[in-house]
Protein backbone atom coordinates (compact mmCIF):
# COMPACT_ATOMS: atom_id res chain seq x y z
CA UNK A 1 0.00 0.00 0.00
CA UNK A 2 3.09 2.20 0.38
CA UNK A 3 4.20 2.36 -2.95
CA UNK A 4 0.80 3.55 -4.21
CA UNK A 5 0.83 6.28 -1.87
CA UNK A 6 4.20 7.45 -2.99
CA UNK A 7 3.16 7.05 -6.61
CA UNK A 8 -0.15 9.47 -5.66
CA UNK A 9 1.69 12.17 -3.49
CA UNK A 10 4.62 12.27 -6.24
CA UNK A 11 1.98 12.59 -8.95
CA UNK A 12 0.13 14.94 -6.89
CA UNK A 13 3.09 17.19 -6.21
CA UNK A 14 3.79 17.07 -10.35
CA UNK A 15 0.55 18.00 -10.78
CA UNK A 16 0.45 20.71 -8.29
CA UNK A 17 4.03 21.99 -9.64
CA UNK A 18 2.33 22.09 -13.55
CA UNK A 19 -0.72 24.11 -12.05
CA UNK A 20 2.01 26.80 -9.92
CA UNK A 21 4.15 26.99 -13.48
CA UNK A 22 1.23 27.92 -15.75
CA UNK A 23 -0.34 30.15 -13.00
CA UNK A 24 3.21 31.96 -12.97
CA UNK A 25 2.93 32.38 -16.54
CA UNK A 26 -0.83 33.69 -16.29
CA UNK A 27 0.25 36.20 -13.92
CA UNK A 28 3.36 37.78 -15.82
CA UNK A 29 0.73 38.06 -19.05
CA UNK A 30 -1.67 39.37 -16.87
CA UNK A 31 0.82 41.99 -15.35
CA UNK A 32 2.18 42.31 -18.85
CA UNK A 33 -1.24 43.37 -19.99
CA UNK A 34 -1.55 45.71 -17.17
CA UNK A 35 2.13 48.17 -17.93
CA UNK A 36 0.51 48.30 -21.36
CA UNK A 37 -2.47 49.82 -20.43
CA UNK A 38 -0.88 51.78 -17.86
CA UNK A 39 1.64 53.24 -20.69
CA UNK A 40 -1.84 54.00 -22.63
CA UNK A 41 -3.26 55.80 -19.90
CA UNK A 42 -0.03 57.92 -19.62
CA UNK A 43 -0.45 58.78 -23.15
CA UNK A 44 -3.51 59.81 -23.07
CA UNK A 45 -2.82 61.77 -20.36
CA UNK A 46 0.11 63.60 -21.76
CA UNK A 47 -2.43 64.29 -25.09
CA UNK A 48 -5.04 65.66 -22.45
CA UNK A 49 -2.40 68.04 -21.10
CA UNK A 50 -1.67 69.17 -24.38
CA UNK A 51 -5.33 69.81 -26.01
CA UNK A 52 -5.71 71.73 -22.87
CA UNK A 53 -2.87 74.08 -22.95
CA UNK A 54 -4.07 74.31 -26.71
CA UNK A 55 -7.58 75.07 -25.39
CA UNK A 56 -6.48 77.78 -22.72
CA UNK A 57 -3.71 79.39 -25.65
CA UNK A 58 -6.45 79.83 -28.02
CA UNK A 59 -9.14 80.96 -25.38
CA UNK A 60 -7.33 84.03 -24.12
CA UNK A 61 -9.22 87.18 -23.85
CA UNK A 62 -6.62 89.37 -26.04
CA UNK A 63 -6.93 87.02 -28.98
CA UNK A 64 -10.41 86.66 -28.79
CA UNK A 65 -10.81 90.56 -28.56
CA UNK A 66 -8.01 90.52 -31.66
CA UNK A 67 -10.81 88.46 -33.68
CA UNK A 68 -14.16 90.00 -32.58
CA UNK A 69 -12.19 93.23 -33.68
CA UNK A 70 -11.36 92.33 -37.39
CA UNK A 71 -14.76 90.68 -37.80
CA UNK A 72 -17.15 92.94 -36.35
CA UNK A 73 -18.66 94.20 -39.40
CA UNK A 74 -19.44 90.60 -40.53
CA UNK A 75 -20.20 89.18 -36.94
CA UNK A 76 -21.80 92.67 -35.67
CA UNK A 77 -20.62 91.10 -31.60
CA UNK A 78 -21.29 93.41 -28.76
CA UNK A 79 -20.52 93.60 -25.27
CA UNK A 80 -23.51 91.90 -23.23
CA UNK A 81 -24.97 93.97 -20.70
CA UNK A 82 -27.14 92.43 -17.73
CA UNK A 83 -30.56 93.96 -19.19
CA UNK A 84 -29.93 91.05 -22.14
CA UNK A 85 -30.07 88.20 -20.11
CA UNK A 86 -34.03 86.95 -19.68
CA UNK A 87 -34.98 83.87 -17.64
CA UNK A 88 -36.28 80.60 -19.39
CA UNK A 89 -39.80 81.18 -18.54
CA UNK A 90 -40.41 84.30 -20.65
CA UNK A 91 -39.27 82.69 -23.74
CA UNK A 92 -42.06 81.33 -26.15
CA UNK A 93 -41.12 77.93 -27.67
CA UNK A 94 -43.54 77.11 -30.51
CA UNK A 95 -46.29 74.27 -28.84
CA UNK A 96 -45.38 70.56 -29.91
CA UNK A 97 -47.87 69.55 -33.07
CA UNK A 98 -51.01 67.29 -32.16
CA UNK A 99 -50.49 63.89 -32.30
CA UNK A 100 -52.99 62.68 -35.94
CA UNK A 101 -56.32 61.61 -35.34
CA UNK A 102 -56.81 58.20 -35.89
CA UNK A 103 -58.75 57.42 -39.06
CA UNK A 104 -61.27 54.45 -39.22
CA UNK A 105 -60.61 52.03 -41.99
CA UNK A 106 -63.13 51.69 -44.61
CA UNK A 107 -63.24 47.61 -44.91
CA UNK A 108 -64.30 47.99 -41.13
CA UNK A 109 -62.58 46.06 -38.16
CA UNK A 110 -65.12 43.93 -37.08
CA UNK A 111 -66.11 42.97 -40.90
CA UNK A 112 -64.99 39.28 -40.52
CA UNK A 113 -64.73 37.60 -44.18
CA UNK A 114 -67.99 35.37 -44.80
CA UNK A 115 -67.77 31.72 -45.58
Amino acid sequence: MRPFTYLFCALLVMGLAFWAYRENYRTQAAIGEMSQVQREIAALREDLGVLRAEWAFLNRPERLRELVDLNFDRLQLIPREAGQVLDLGHVDYPKPPAPPEPQADDTGDDAAPQE
